[in-house]
């Protein structure tokens, strides 16, 4: 119990907060709604027992993860944290794509203008340049196999 009274899940919960009370450190009077939002979707109880079954150290990122999810559950009853990473996903592949395109742009604008480029040095090799747009382009289809592609 915090030297200010109960904690947020002992004042919604509308009971008197322990000394020991293992939910006072990641849910403080300060954010009410954080529990609340905790308690709607996962229930108390379950947040208490999910708490004891993490080792003591990593109970502060427990409870931010649980936080985290409930609240993408409010805002998003179907998907959830998955919605929100999709969506980062789908905009990881466009941009990616968009990328690949003005790198294929770029190529194709300095081959069709070499007497532009005053020295392979300054300007790079342009097959050196597709080697690596090809390497970039394997290493994303790579990364994208193993995100799990949602």
């Amino acid at each position: 119990m915090s030297s200010f009274g109960r904690c947020a899940a002992c004042k919604y919960l509308r009971r008197k907060c322990p000394q020991d009370c293992i939910l006072a450190p990641y849910f403080p009077s300060s954010n009410p709604q954080r529990f609340a939002c905790v308690h709607k979707i996962f229930g108390a109880s379950n947040v208490t027992k999910m708490l004891q079954q993490v080792p003591e150290h990593l109970r502060a990122e427990a409870a931010e993860c649980i936080s985290y999810e409930a609240i993408a559950r409010v805002q998003d009853p179907v998907y959830g944290c998955v919605g929100i990473i999709t969506q980062l996903q789908q905009q990881i592949v466009q941009i990616h794509s968009e990328i690949m395109k003005t790198k294929g742009e770029m190529v194709a604008h300095h081959s069709a203008h070499p007497q532009h480029h005053t020295s392979p040095q300054q300007q790079g090799d342009p097959s050196q340049f597709i080697s690596i747009h090809q390497q970039e382009q394997n290493n994303f289809q790579s990364d994208k196999h193993l995100s799990g592609n949602f």
